[in-house]
């Protein structure tokens, strides 16, 4: 039997991730000495608050290989195999954390995936992953599908500042402070397993209305785009995004996920997103 291993990055709830009958591990977010897991010690709420009230920007771990070593122990003791789904190895250590683990048992068999994705493009794989593992479809031929949705995902994302992608070293300082003065809303896209800047916009309201745009023009009308919105303190903003994309693609559910402490930290609160695959 195939068992699949899949991490917070993917936007999963625990106890969705519970009742699917996977392994869920945490991203480690560190405030100054002390580090949380943020499956079950520290909420987004919890961070968004200290976030705020840090002088310092957290930082960010993977999972670490010993968090895989006993899951590793255990589905191989009852004689399974493990199927190690993983956000980006572009934007993430965890795909190494999990291979690294895995060379200590050589002879069994695990297979360890970068998906090339993150956020709900990512749990919509894993959910995918573990209907297609109950059908009796081999670790090798998920992988395959895997690939395909990988190279078919978009997300859009707005962010509200500049700050928090200079302190994670995503852009310069002259650029980061040339946005401050002139107010500079970027868009961010997040396409084959990286993120990178796509435009700018002068005001919220405009990047906003060219997200909408842009998901739009290309995201299919149909539940196979699995469109959701990605939000951190922009709830207001996420349900404008839900009802535009609910009248013009007439889609009906359009899930609203909050982000996970390990990606706000790098593109700071008030972060919204469109997340969805091509055709």
């Amino acid at each position: 039997m195939i068992k699949i291993l899949a991490d917070t990055t993917s936007t999963l709830s625990v106890d969705e991730a519970k009742s699917l009958g996977i392994y869920y591990l945490p991203q480690i977010i560190v405030f100054g000495e002390k580090s949380y897991r943020d499956d079950n010690e520290i909420s987004t709420v919890e961070f968004l608050d200290k976030l705020r009230k840090s002088t310092t920007l957290p930082k960010t771990a993977a999972p670490p290989p010993a968090l895989y070593t006993p899951i590793y122990e255990e589905i191989i003791n009852n004689g399974d195999s493990a199927l190690v789904l993983t956000p980006s190895a572009k934007v993430s250590g965890t795909f190494r954390s999990a291979t690294v683990a895995a060379q200590d048992f050589p002879n069994a068999d695990i297979t360890v995936i970068d998906t090339q994705l993150i956020g709900p493009g990512f749990g919509t794989v894993v959910r995918l992953s573990v209907e297609w593992a109950r059908q009796g479809v081999s670790n090798d031929e998920i992988a395959k599908r895997i690939t395909d949705y990988s190279q078919r995902s978009v997300i859009y994302l707005y962010v509200d500042t500049l700050e928090y992608l200079h302190k994670g070293g995503r852009i310069g300082t002259a650029k980061a402070l040339a946005g401050s003065v002139l107010q500079i809303k970027p868009i961010l896209l997040f396409k084959n397993g990286q993120i990178n800047q796509f435009e700018s916009q002068r005001t919220k309201k405009r990047a906003i209305a060219r997200i909408i745009e842009l998901v739009e023009q290309e995201c299919p009308s149909s539940s196979d785009s699995h469109l959701s919105i990605l939000e951190a303190d922009a709830m207001d903003d996420a349900l404008e995004l839900r009802n535009a994309f609910s009248a013009s693609l007439n889609l009906k559910e359009i899930q609203i996920c909050d982000l996970p402490p390990a990606i706000i930290v790098h593109a700071g609160p008030g972060v919204l997103a469109a997340s969805f695959f091509k055709k």
